[in-house]
């Protein structure tokens, strides 16, 4: 059965140098499936120890995520100048963490994945299940420091307390919405309703929560959304 919309209209967005963000609205044919799918697994979310992500989630069979590469290798491989999926994934997640309780890497912007093969592009995308927008989509930042000053900070995020991280280098805990002494905001994409938007994971970023009062465990009134991950060949590396 066919998932995703097969006429997507894409609208891209410059978001700083040579990157852009591809938005599409009406991704999935009956969004609702999806969303009664989550609801129907609430109990199978779970923290994940492996990243930092600021809630629980759930993996997506490899079946729906196939769907979900064929609509990308069908609509944005190009615009991403790149060859072939290598290997990608997707999971639902539910943002639920209260902001008092974020570690210090969730307090700031991210990228998905640091170390990439010079052959390797990451693309990421996310996918909104809420109708309600007041939940936040999507803030993209660009650091304010060259590199050996930026990640020796990342690097410490991993290890040191909220008040140590606070002291340190001037971040209070909290979901980050706005510029600050380490990175400036260069754009922001609002969430919709079935609305999924591709980026290069080498981009700066951070869900835009300015009301975590709002949040909710409860996939059928929080921020869900369904997240991919691709690993890329470049249309330009040698075979």
């Amino acid at each position: 059965m066919r998932l995703f919309n097969p006429t997507p209209r894409i609208q891209t967005i410059p978001i700083h140098g040579r990157h852009v963000c591809h938005v599409i609205d009406d991704a999935l044919l009956d969004p609702d499936a999806l969303l009664e799918y989550a609801a129907m697994h609430a109990n199978d979310f779970a923290e994940s120890g492996h990243n930092a992500y600021p809630g629980p989630e759930l993996r997506m069979p490899d079946a729906f995520s196939a769907q979900l590469d064929a609509f990308f290798t069908a609509h944005l491989r190009r615009a991403f100048d790149v060859r072939r999926t290598e290997r990608m994934y997707s999971r639902l997640a539910i943002t639920a963490t209260p902001p008092e309780q974020l570690a210090p890497i969730q307090s700031i912007c991210h990228i998905d994945r640091f170390a990439v093969e010079a052959r390797q592009r990451i693309v990421a995308s996310v996918l909104y299940l809420f109708r309600d927008e007041r939940l936040g989509g999507t803030g993209f930042y660009g650091p304010k420091h060259p590199p050996e000053t930026i990640m020796p900070m990342i690097a410490d995020v991993e290890h040191i307390d909220a008040a140590t991280f606070r002291a340190r280098y001037g971040i209070d805990t909290g979901y980050m919405t706005e510029s600050n002494a380490w990175f400036q905001k260069i754009a922001s994409i609002p969430a919709r309703y079935n609305r999924i938007i591709f980026y290069e994971g080498t981009l700066f970023h951070s869900g835009e929560i300015a009301h975590p009062e709002l949040l909710s465990r409860d996939p059928r009134v929080g921020r869900l959304s369904l997240n991919g991950f691709f690993t890329c060949k470049r249309s330009l590396s040698p075979a």
